[in-house]
């Protein structure tokens, strides 16, 4: 099994912010364990139960339900606390009936999206779990009931505002747009051209807004190609879009075909190349329905490439086979067939791969338009991870959180429809672990390349954790406009917001910055592991064994005492700064400069 590297999280990481405080003053009931409520968090009900653990048999505790977790925590000795926020409960069902017979038989059973089940059992009279399942059914997916996300109820504070990390004009500016070649469009500044896009767009410079009007028409949902990335040095750009419209009867737009010539134009590039992210008899398929892909006689300067990724319902399917041998119960003595059998890792390289193709092409000077069906899932890992490998201010804490905010969320990933937050339809099709595959693909990059990322693993963690809890406004809702019209910027707060005020948690002490670097992983399955710290996770033995490395723990003791080498050297240094320092040590020529001193002190580092 592969190793990893970082503390395991006996309970939810959720819970660790500084700034927890309630007011507990008005809650009758008895104290909810070890734990302060977050502020806007309110009791609901607790319950003695027992909770069916998976590793030590049954246990009888409280358990406690807020309008933001479930808390239990066992009686006796030897002490089990779950810690979960209820948005990350998928599904909630009730085990046996009055008549059931044997012991805890009777109970409920929830699923969680975090890779872990839970049973508990309560006592066979009087519609004992009546209460409990009701309350958690209605508190665990409050739209399907008519109530407000908890995000939409917490009044954390935070130091500094999250909401203000990503701001598109100064992304494109970085990058140095706009240019004599690519112009920024305002022309969706209402959604009216695209409900799932942004409101500013990069397009090339010779396109009207009546251009990309006509093209609109021609591409699924209206999700036009726009620019993404641009390589400083060679022009060379990623482009992202949806499916051509061609249909059964191969519809040709001449507006769609010169609009991609002026992409390949923009940098002179002999052939545009087009990464098709779907297998070939998937994009041929999807012509039934309206859809399709570029065909060689419409788009003569352009050559077609597919890259093999399976769609949404396959990735379901793996999810749900890899949760089957990890959780609760690790057999070990078949673990690599029954690995090998969820196809998991497989999906993994063959995204991972595919942002290969789409860095390489772009490093070397020739620009890309990258597409699957509607451009919102495999699409927005494929150009998400091509930057990731050749712009290194996204491999820095803050240029990760842009990548993630430009690539998905203002550019429409279905966050809402792939996780179902607070929906009680577990059964929704819609639901696929697309945001979850691109966390993977970058902590295996991580694991390849340790010195290349400011960020840790622990912030990868922390990323997934709140793309479930529901606690920030981050990762809700399906598009930008959905965000707009129920004002989640002035409403909700920012997952950026906690990790910025927080930035030593999340940083990797081996960061090494070089600016220039293209970054390309092995793509092959001997290279890639199974990310044990996060699908194992909850398995003690998992726990216990994963804890931060001897090595990092060092590495974090050394920079300690070099920081308190240099703060010694500065007052030192001030010290002999002052008029009476001057005038005593004026006479002795041989004392060491500062520089000498900082020398000295550099070395055992």
């Amino acid at each position: 099994m592969a190793s990893a590297s970082i503390p395991a999280y006996n309970s939810s990481p959720l819970e660790n912010s500084s700034s927890q405080n309630a007011s507990s003053e008005s809650l009758k009931m008895e104290p909810l364990g070890d734990v302060t409520l977050l502020p806007g968090e309110e009791r609901v009900i607790d319950k003695d139960i027992i909770y069916i653990c998976p590793f030590n048999g049954a246990l009888k505790g409280k358990v406690f339900i807020t309008n933001f977790r479930l808390y239990f925590k066992s009686d006796g000795d030897h002490v089990v606390v779950l810690d979960i926020p209820l948005g990350a409960i998928g599904r909630v069902e009730k085990m046996g009936g009055a008549s059931s017979r044997g012991e805890n038989s009777y109970g409920l059973e929830i699923t969680c999206k975090d890779m872990r089940n839970l049973r508990f059992a309560l006592k066979q009279e009087g519609h004992s779990r009546r209460d409990i399942f009701e309350i958690l059914f209605r508190y665990a997916f409050p739209l399907s009931h008519g109530l407000p996300m908890f995000a939409f109820l917490s009044q954390e504070k935070f130091d500094e505002n999250g909401w203000h990390v990503y701001k598109p004009m100064e992304e494109y500016r970085r990058q140095g747009l706009p240019t004599d070649k690519w112009r920024i469009s305002f022309v969706n500044e209402d959604y009216k051209l695209c409900d799932t896009y942004p409101t500013i767009l990069v397009v090339p410079y010779k396109a009207t807004d009546d251009d990309l009007q006509k093209v609109a028409t021609f591409r699924s949902r209206c999700r036009i190609p726009v620019l993404s990335w641009i390589h400083k040095e060679n022009q060379a750009v990623i482009v992202r879009c949806s499916q051509p419209l061609v249909g059964m009867s191969g519809k040709r737009n001449k507006d769609d075909e010169r609009y991609l010539e002026m992409i390949r134009e923009a940098n002179a590039t002999t052939k545009l190349t087009i990464y098709d992210a779907r297998p070939n008899v998937n994009a041929v398929a999807n012509k039934a329905t309206g859809g399709g892909y570029e065909g060689d006689d419409a788009y003569q300067n352009a050559e077609l490439v597919f890259l093999d990724i399976h769609n949404i319902h396959v990735m379901r399917e793996s999810l749900k086979k890899l949760k089957d041998i990890v959780y609760p119960n690790v057999e070990e003595a078949h673990w690599l067939s029954s690995l090998e059998s969820t196809h998991w890792l497989e999906h993994i390289k063959l995204v991972l791969s595919g942002a290969i193709q789409v860095a390489d092409k772009v490093s070397s000077g020739n620009s890309v338009v990258v597409h699957c069906s509607d451009g919102w899932d495999r699409t927005a890992q494929l150009t998400s991870l091509a930057m990731l490998m050749l712009d290194s201010h996204y491999r820095t804490l803050r240029g990760f959180q842009v990548l993630l905010e430009k690539e998905w969320i203002s550019f429409g990933h279905k966050f809402a429809s792939r996780i179902g937050h607070g929906d009680k339809n577990h059964a929704d099709q819609d639901r696929s672990p697309i945001f979850l595959q691109l966390i993977d693909c970058v902590w295996q990059m991580t694991k390849q390349f340790p010195t290349a990322f400011e960020f840790n693993e622990r912030l990868l963690m922390v990323i997934l954790d709140h793309l479930y809890s529901c606690r920030f406004g981050t990762f809700l809702y399906n598009c930008e406009n959905a965000r707009d019209i129920n004002h989640m910027r002035i409403k909700t707060v920012s997952l950026w917001s906690l990790v910025n005020s927080d930035t030593a948690t999340y940083i990797n002490p081996f960061y090494t910055e070089e600016s220039s670097r293209v970054l390309y992983p092995v793509a092959s399955m001997r290279h890639l592991e199974l990310w044990v710290t996060y699908y194992i996770r909850w398995n003690p033995r998992i726990q216990q064994q994963v804890c931060v490395s001897p090595v990092e723990q060092r590495f974090r003791e050394l920079l300690a005492l070099r920081d308190q080498y240099l703060k010694k050297l500065q007052e030192l240094q001030l010290s002999d700064s002052s008029p009476s320092a001057h005038l005593s040590n004026s006479s002795t020529p041989s004392a060491a400069s500062p520089t000498q001193h900082i020398t000295h002190l550099h070395t055992p580092f």
